[in-house]
């Protein structure tokens, strides 16, 4: 019985949902962004910061639910350990988001456009 604990409380560890800052940029090429003037990179700079704060938001609200359901599963109820399962969808699309945050940023730099994001993940 004691291994099967352990078993599934491994299990539940594993898949925990990452905090948002854990979480690294996707490759966007900023080619993407080559043909937009600094007018235009602006707004798209904006919406795309809007959506990661938004996603990076769910992303920490996931892992502490996790959290909780795993802090549950070690004390009360080790079956809870099966329900927690992070958000892989929240994940890429905020990895996603990063990467076009970071290619916008290239773009802005090589029009000097002095378009820049506060907090913004490494460059990879």
């Amino acid at each position: 019985m004691r291994k099967l604990r352990v078993v599934a409380l491994a299990a539940a560890l594993g898949d925990c949902a990452s905090s948002s800052s854990e979480i690294a940029p996707a490759y966007v090429s900023p080619v993407a962004y080559q043909s937009y003037t600094c007018q235009q990179l602006a707004p798209e700079a904006q919406s795309i910061s809007t959506r990661a704060a938004t996603l990076s938001g769910a992303q920490d609200s996931q892992r502490s639910k996790d959290g909780l359901v795993t802090a549950a599963a070690i004390v009360v109820f080790w079956p809870a350990a099966f329900f927690v399962g992070g958000d892989k969808q929240t994940a890429a699309e905020l990895s996603q988001m990063k990467g076009q945050m970071v290619a916008i940023e290239q773009a802005s730099i090589a029009k000097k456009c002095a378009i820049q994001f506060q907090g913004k993940p490494p460059a990879s």
